[in-house]
């Protein structure tokens, strides 16, 4: 603690942001003085647990206070935020690990994994928008951006360029190896791919990202969004996941999806081993209870569908269907690893990537066979020959989702009584409030219709 104290001064730190993430994907904390550094780490910082959404803790009590216990590891210098370094917080409660903190829930997903000598590394790409408000209404932030197919535009991309050039050297400043920056196929849409990690640094990456992006967007001006679909004529935002998993560290790890010949030599380029499919069969099997913590949202449902907009394709899976390269499907298998496509923006990383683990896993322990892959164009067929090939349709509608995910054993579980409790509670109430509204669509299509 004496030599992080040290160092953290060294580099003009003189606050500490005692970050952790709530059932929502959203980061909270507060300021802690670099003074009582030994504090955060042994005791942590104490926060009203009823005041944060989710916890379920109650008003009195020794269970109503939330500490949020940070990590050395984690620490941070926060180049958008000068005198700041963050630290990566659990939730514990009354002395113990607390059941519903989304980072206590991965852990423990984790550490299943772990009594096996595995571990998941994921990839996350983080896609988003950068938007405005004018008279009431959301726009893209740059005026200009407005071709029919965006995607790559070399155009609109240098427009932004103080903003993400920002954005990379803030990321690269934290240790995150940035990979790519490129305009997506919306109207203000962009993405950024860092390199990948194992599961909870991952995550951990995707949330220092998200505070980066939001307070350097605010700096110019502009509103970061990670709506998912925040413009019905254009694709919305994922958040997709490439996996793998392995054994071992350092030199001596191995990748346990790449497949190997009989004599024992690796065959990289051969697709997914034995345990690399059943790790995916395992997935397609809970993809609708999956779908209701990857796609939490009542917006989320705008985007798993299979329909035409503006640029020619959403590109976000409507079926629960594997395919090699297959970017129409809900996994799309690659060499070594595949491609979770289901995820959208607003997803949880925490919680999100606890599901694929218990789900993977359900599907190793079980020894499932995955159905026959989709090598074509998903987006292409009708209803009618996608339900001829067998394949099923991912849940229509957040009440869908979380019926699937209330019913799943396997999921729930990983996600602990508490937490599951909580989050089918919580997204049920955003279902009713959603139903409840009179929307804009509704007034123009029957106001006078009748």
């Amino acid at each position: 603690m004496k030599d992080l104290r040290e160092k953290l001064a060294s580099a003009g730190v003189h606050t500490l942001l005692a970050q952790f993430t709530d059932i929502h994907g959203v980061a909270k904390g507060k300021y802690v003085p670099l003074a009582h550094l030994d504090d955060l780490l042994t005791d942590g910082a104490v926060f009203s647990g009823p005041s944060i959404e989710g916890t379920g803790l109650p008003r009195t009590g020794a269970r109503s206070e939330y500490w949020a216990r940070g990590y050395a590891s984690t620490a941070v210098v926060l180049p958008w935020l000068p005198g700041h370094a963050r630290i990566v917080c659990d939730g514990w409660v009354a002395g113990e690990p607390f059941e519903a903190c989304p980072r206590q829930v991965l852990k423990r997903a984790c550490t299943k994994l772990a009594q096996r000598g595995w571990h998941l590394r994921t990839g996350i790409e983080p896609e988003f928008f950068l938007l405005k408000q004018e008279a009431g209404r959301w726009l893209p932030a740059d005026d200009l951006d407005r071709l029919d197919k965006p995607s790559y535009d070399l155009k609109s991309l240098p427009r932004q360029r103080a903003f993400l050039r920002e954005l990379e050297l803030a990321l690269q400043a934290c240790g995150l190896d940035v990979l790519q920056l490129d305009h997506e196929d919306a109207h203000g849409q962009f993405e950024v791919n860092f390199g990948f990690d194992e599961a909870v640094a991952s995550a951990d990456h995707l949330m220092l990202f998200k505070m980066a992006a939001h307070a350097l967007a605010e700096s110019q001006g502009m509103v970061f969004s990670m709506m998912p679909k925040p413009f019905a004529n254009q694709p919305g935002s994922g958040l997709h996941f490439h996996v793998s998993l392995w054994k071992g560290t350092g030199d001596d790890a191995s990748n346990l999806f790449v497949p190997h010949a009989p004599d024992g030599a690796a065959l990289p380029q051969a697709g997914l081993s034995p345990l690399g499919r059943q790790f995916v069969a395992g997935v397609l099997a809970h993809a609708p209870a999956l779908c209701a913590l990857a796609a939490p949202t009542v917006n989320s449902y705008k985007r798993l569908v299979a329909s035409d907009v503006l640029s020619g394709t959403s590109w976000a899976p409507a079926y629960i269907a594997h395919g090699s390269n297959n970017r129409t499907a809900l996994v799309r298998t690659l060499p070594g690893r595949f491609e979770w496509r289901l995820p959208d923006a607003s997803a949880n990383p925490y919680l999100a990537t606890a599901g694929l683990i218990a789900a993977g896993l359900d599907g190793i322990e079980r020894a499932l066979e995955c159905p026959p892959p989709q090598d074509v164009d998903l987006f292409a067929l009708t209803l009618g020959e996608i339900r001829g090939r067998g394949i099923p349709l991912l849940p229509q509608s957040l009440d869908q989702a979380l019926d699937a995910l209330e019913r799943d054993s396997v999921i729930t579980a990983i996600l602990g009584h508490e937490l599951a409790s909580q989050f089918l509670q919580l997204k049920r109430r955003e279902w009713l409030d959603y139903r409840l509204q009179v929307s804009d669509w509704e007034l123009r299509r029957y106001a006078a219709m009748f």
